[in-house]
C-alpha cells in the first residue's frame, strides 16, 4: 500500500475507518490490489483497538471493497478477470474451444421477423406475452410438481443472477457443481458469493458430497439436470431421487435447475427439487437451440421467488422485450423449427458419442454417452503444454483450469467442443489428442 495513503486512513468505528478507506478508493487514492496496513500496524497508527480495526475490514470485505489473501493480508478489491464461452480460433485451427452450437440446427429468424403482427407495447402492457405464456405453460407443466409462476429473464446466466441476489448476500454460501459451468463462476465471483464445489460424476452430482456442503453453511445449490457443461454428464432417475433426498432434509435451501439444453437434449429430465424445498426455480432458456443472441429464459418458480424477480424487473426495464418475446414463441410453434431441433439432438448426441467411442479405442476414458456440446477429458497430471501440442498442430481445445470453482486451482483436464466434430475429424482429433498425451506421459484419470 502507498505509505502516504496509509497514513491517510482515520476514523474511530469501523464503520468511520470503512467509510474512509472507501472514500480514498473513489478518490483513487488507493488502488486495485493496493494493500491495506496490517490490523496492528493501522490499530497503533490511528490509536484504536486491534478489533475495531479488524471489525472494519470485516465491513470492506463483505461490501466487496477488499478481499483478504490469507498470510498476505488485505487488499482493494481487483476487478475479476473472467473466463467466458465463445473461445474463437486463428488461422487454420479447428476450433474445439468455443461452446458454440453448430449453426446449421439454428432457425433463421428473418422469416419469423417479418410476419410478426407486432404493436409496439406501452409501460402497463402485461409483461409477458399471452400466447408465450400459453406455450410455457404446456411445456413446463408436465415437469413441475408444484403450485409455480412464470417469469422471463434476459437468458439462464440473468436468471441465475437475479435468484441468487434476491435471496443471499455477499459471503453467503453456493453450492456448485465442479468442475462448474462457466458463467456461473463468473456470476458468483463478482457477486461476492462464496462456492462450495460438489463433484460431479457420470450421473451429476454427488449426493454425499452436496449433503456435505449444504451441512457446512450453503444457502443455495445450482445444478444442472442434463447436459452439464463441461462434462456432459445428466441426472439419472435415481440419482434425481437420492438429490431429492437430500433436499428433504434441507428445505430452506434455493435450489435452481438450470436445464439449459433442455429442446436438444439426448436425456429425460428428472427432477432433483422435492415438493418440500420452499425456494426454488427451473430454468430454460433458448439460447443453445434459438441461437445465443435470443436472450430469453422460462423461470418457473415458487410463488414467493417469482415475486421477487417479478419485483427486481419491475424496478428497472419492467418487462423482457415483447418484440423478442412474440418472435421467440413464432420460432418455437413454426414446424421447420421443430424439424432442426430433431436433427440438431440427434447430431450433438451423435457426434458427442463418436468422440467418447474413439478416445475410448485409443485406452483415454471419458463419459461413454456425454449430452451436450462437449467432452470433458481428466488427466493425472496438468495439462497446459499438452493444449499448446494440440494447437501446434491444428486444434484448439479448452485447458480445464477456467473451470475450476475456485481461483488458481488447477483442473487436469481439458473441454472439447463437439457440436461440429463429425465422425473422421473426430477420429483424427482422438489418434492426434492420444499421441500427444503419450509423449507428455499423461494418462485418463476417471
Amino acid at each position: 500500500m502507498d505509505t502516504d495513503a496509509a497514513l491517510m486512513i482515520s476514523g474511530s468505528t469501523a464503520a468511520e475507518i470503512a467509510g474512509h478507506v472507501r472514500d480514498l478508493v473513489a478518490a483513487g487514492q488507493l488502488t486495485p490490489g493496493s494493500s491495506l496496513p496490517p490490523i496492528r500496524e493501522l490499530a497503533q497508527s490511528i490509536g484504536v483497538n486491534r478489533n475495531t480495526v479488524a471489525a472494519a475490514y470485516r465491513l470492506l470485505v463483505a461490501a466487496g471493497t477488499a478481499e483478504t489473501n490469507g498470510r498476505s493480508g488485505t487488499a482493494i478489491s481487483r476487478v475479476p478477470v473472467l473466463d467466458s464461452e465463445g473461445l474463437g480460433a486463428t488461422g487454420d485451427l479447428v476450433n474445439l474451444a468455443s461452446g458454440n452450437p453448430d449453426p446449421a440446427f439454428l432457425p433463421d429468424p428473418r422469416r419469423a421477423l417479418r410476419e410478426l403482427a407486432y404493436d409496439a407495447p406501452l409501460y402497463g402492457t402485461p409483461a409477458i406475452d399471452e400466447q408465450l405464456a400459453g406455450w410455457a405453460d404446456r411445456n413446463l407443466r408436465p415437469d413441475v410438481d408444484a403450485e409455480y409462476r412464470l417469469v422471463l429473464a434476459n437468458g439462464a446466466v440473468d436468471a441465475v443472477e437475479r435468484l441468487l441476489t434476491a435471496h443471499l448476500t455477499r459471503g453467503d454460501v453456493v453450492a456448485v457443481e465442479d468442475p462448474c459451468f462457466l458463467s456461473s463462476i463468473g456470476t458468483l465471483r463478482l457477486n461476492g458469493f462464496q462456492t462450495s464445489p460438489v463433484p460431479v460424476d457420470d450421473d451429476g452430482l454427488l449426493p454425499d458430497e452436496l449433503d456435505r456442503a449444504i451441512r457446512s453453511g450453503a444457502r443455495a445449490v445450482i445444478l444442472t439436470p442434463r447436459a452439464h457443461n463441461p462434462t456432459g454428464a445428466s441426472l439419472t432417475a435415481v440419482r434425481a431421487g437420492e438429490l431429492r433426498a437430500v433436499f428433504d432434509q434441507h428445505p430452506h435451501v434455493l435450489v435452481i435447475e438450470d436445464d439449459h439444453f433442455a429442446a436438444v437434449s439426448s436425456s429425460p429430465y428428472h427432477r432433483a427439487t422435492p415438493r418440500s424445498a420452499n425456494r426454488w426455480a427451473l430454468i430454460r432458456s433458448v439460447s443453445k437451440f434459438l441461437g445465443p443472441d435470443l436472450r430469453l429464459a422460462f423461470v418457473a418458480a415458487d410463488p414467493t421467488t417469482a415475486a421477487k424477480l417479478e419485483s427486481r424487473l419491475g424496478s428497472g426495464p419492467t418487462w423482457i422485450s415483447h418484440l423478442l418475446q412474440q418472435l421467440t414463441h413464432a420460432l418455437l410453434t413454426d414446424p421447420a423449427t421443430a424439424g432442426l431441433l430433431d436433427q440438431a439432438k440427434q447430431a450433438y448426441a451423435r457426434r458427442a458419442a463418436s468422440l467418447a467411442d474413439a478416445l475410448a479405442a485409443h485406452g483415454i476414458i471419458t463419459n461413454p454417452k456425454p449430452d451436450g456440446l462437449n467432452v470433458w477429458v481428466e488427466f493425472d497430471r496438468p495439462v497446459q503444454q499438452l493444449v499448446a501440442d494440440l494447437a501446434e498442430s491444428g486444434w484448439l481445445i479448452r485447458p480445464g483450469d477456467p473451470f475450476a470453482t475456485e481461483n488458481g486451482r488447477h483442473r487436469n483436464a481439458i473441454r472439447v467442443t463437439t457440436a461440429t466434430l463429425t465422425g473422421p475429424a473426430a477420429g483424427k482429433f482422438a489418434s492426434e489428442l492420444a499421441y500427444r498425451s503419450r509423449r507428455h506421459g499423461l494418462r485418463s484419470s476417471r
